[in-house]
């Protein structure tokens, strides 16, 4: 008997599964820390997967 796949899900585009990163302000603290910040991305908001656009547009038929 086939068992069915289940479907991979969707990386997002933009962030290409890279949801957060740190980036460096390019100096350290006086403890020698770098300095960072967290970017989240827009598209996916952090999630690394996105819905597919039938699901988005609330599957109109």
């Amino acid at each position: 008997m086939v068992q069915p796949t289940p479907t991979p899900a969707r990386i997002c585009g933009n962030c290409d599964g890279f949801a957060t990163v740190k980036v460096t302000l390019g100096g350290r603290d006086r403890h020698g820390h770098l300095r960072t910040i967290t970017a989240h991305c827009m598209a996916c908001r952090g999630a690394v997967t996105v819905s597919s656009a039938r699901t988005r547009e609330g599957a109109r038929v």
